[in-house]
């Protein structure tokens, strides 16, 4: 199956098995994760004072040449590790962390 033709239905795991995690010094905000993902996990948000402050100085200079904008993952426990996210980020900035051990 193409990832792009994937839906919700198609996804290998149960909802809140393994929730993304966003490489803050890696993302653009070009929204393709937003854009891809069947279970409206992204969303664009103004990175935060607390981001950026944590981020290096090249990656909050990167940061503001986009915007100031990057994804956030609002609804993480809603992941069902379909994997369109990753294969969309042009930046390979999101990664899927297991949540539970079983």
């Amino acid at each position: 199956m193409d990832l792009n033709t994937r839906n919700a239905q198609d996804c290998p795991q149960a909802a809140g098995r393994y929730m993304p995690v966003i490489d803050r010094n890696r993302c653009e905000g070009k929204e393709d994760c937003v854009t891809v993902c069947p279970c409206a996990v992204f969303e664009m948000r103004t990175l935060s004072a607390a981001d950026k402050s944590a981020m290096p100085f090249l990656s909050r200079f990167k940061a503001m040449v986009h915007g100031n904008r990057q994804a956030y993952a609002v609804r993480a426990e809603a992941c069902e590790a379909c994997g369109l996210c990753i294969a969309a980020c042009p930046e390979d900035a999101i990664k899927l962390m297991r949540t539970e051990t079983r």
